[in-house]
C-alpha cells in the first residue's frame, strides 16, 4: 500500500508513520511540506504522488486556540479537509480522517456511539464535524473518532504529559473529577486506522482503547502509579476550578457499535506500556 500522511510531524503522525513503515510505502508530509488550506497545492501534491490512501492528520487540535480563532479552525479543519477529500477522490485514493468525540455535546450520561447525533459544544468540535462531512465526499472514506490521546513522551503536550511533568516538580496537583473520557494511546489509534484500511472498511468508527469511561482524576492516579511517582498528592476538584476559553463536554467517552475487529486493549494496559517506554527512553 502506498500511503500519504499529512500532519506527519504531530504526535499521532509520528506513531502512524512508524507503524506504516513496517509494511507499506509511506510519504510523510509535515506542516512545512504542504499547506492544506491551499487547494491547488493540495491537488498538485496528491496527484503527483498518487497514493492509494491518504491519512489526513493535518489539523488545529488546540481546543482553546480554536475557540479564540474560529476562522482559523474552520479554514484548517474543515476547508483543508475538503481540499484533501476532493484531491484524493480525483485519483481514487482512500481517505482516512481522524476526528474527535468532541463532535458531541457531552450531555449524555453514557459513552457516545456512532449512532448518536453530533452536537458540538465548542468551536473545535464544530470544525471537526465539518471536516467529517467534507471527508465523506470521498466515497472511500474512513472517519475515525477518538479522544484523550496520549503519546510522544517528551513531546506529549496533552494530559498525560502534563501530569508527568507536574508530578516531578509539585507536591500537589488539582485534577478534575467531573469530566469523563476514553484515554487512547496514539499507537493503538494509529494501528486501528491502518487495520480499517487494510480491511477495506468504509464509514465512521469510534477507535478507542477499551476499559472506559474514566475520569481525569482516575487517569491521573494511574499515571502516578505506573510512573512510580510517590511524592505527589492529587487533589480532586470540579472543572469549575479550571475556567477555560472553550467549554469542555462532561462526557467525552466513547463506545463502538460498528468496530469490525477485535477490541483495542484496555487504556490501563496501554498507559502502563507507554509510561514504561517513556521512562526507559529518558
Amino acid at each position: 500500500m502506498r500511503a500519504l500522511i499529512t500532519g506527519a510531524d504531530g504526535m499521532l503522525g509520528a506513531a502512524l508513520h512508524s507503524l506504516l513503515l513496517q509494511k507499506h510505502q509511506v510519504v510523510a508530509l509535515g506542516r512545512g511540506d504542504v499547506d492544506v488550506c491551499d487547494e491547488s497545492s493540495v491537488y498538485r501534491v496528491i496527484t503527483e504522488l498518487r497514493p492509494e490512501v491518504v491519512f489526513h492528520l493535518a489539523a488545529l487540535t488546540d481546543v482553546d486556540a480554536c475557540e479564540l480563532a474560529p476562522a482559523d479552525a474552520r479554514r484548517v479543519n474543515a476547508e483543508g479537509t475538503q481540499h484533501v477529500a476532493r484531491a484524493s477522490q480525483a485519483i481514487g485514493a482512500w481517505l482516512v480522517y481522524p476526528s474527535s468525540i468532541a463532535v458531541f455535546d457531552g450531555e449524555k450520561a453514557d459513552p457516545y456511539t456512532e449512532d448518536d447525533p453530533p452536537n458540538p459544544a465548542n468551536v473545535y468540535g464544530h470544525s471537526k464535524l465539518a471536516g467529517e462531512e467534507a471527508a465523506r465526499a470521498n466515497e472511500r472514506h474512513i472517519v475515525a473518532r477518538s479522544g484523550w490521546l496520549f503519546g510522544g513522551c517528551e513531546a506529549d503536550k496533552k494530559f498525560v504529559g502534563k501530569i508527568l511533568r507536574l508530578a516531578r516538580r509539585s507536591c500537589e496537583i488539582p485534577v478534575v473529577v467531573d469530566r469523563f473520557g476514553s484515554p487512547t494511546y496514539t499507537r493503538d489509534f494509529a494501528l486501528g486506522m491502518i487495520r480499517l484500511v487494510e480491511g477495506s472498511y468504509i464509514g465512521t468508527y469510534h477507535v478507542i482503547n477499551s476499559g472506559g469511561p474514566a475520569s481525569r482524576f482516575e487517569v491521573a492516579c494511574a499515571i502516578l502509579e505506573y510512573a512510580r511517582l510517590t511524592g505527589c498528592t492529587l487533589l480532586p476538584v470540579t472543572s469549575d476550578a479550571f475556567p477555560l476559553p472553550a467549554p469542555r463536554p462532561r462526557m467525552e467517552a466513547a463506545a463502538s457499535l460498528r468496530w469490525p475487529l477485535a477490541p483495542l486493549r484496555s487504556w490501563r494496559q496501554a498507559l502502563r506500556e507507554y509510561i514504561a517506554a517513556c521512562m526507559s527512553a529518558s
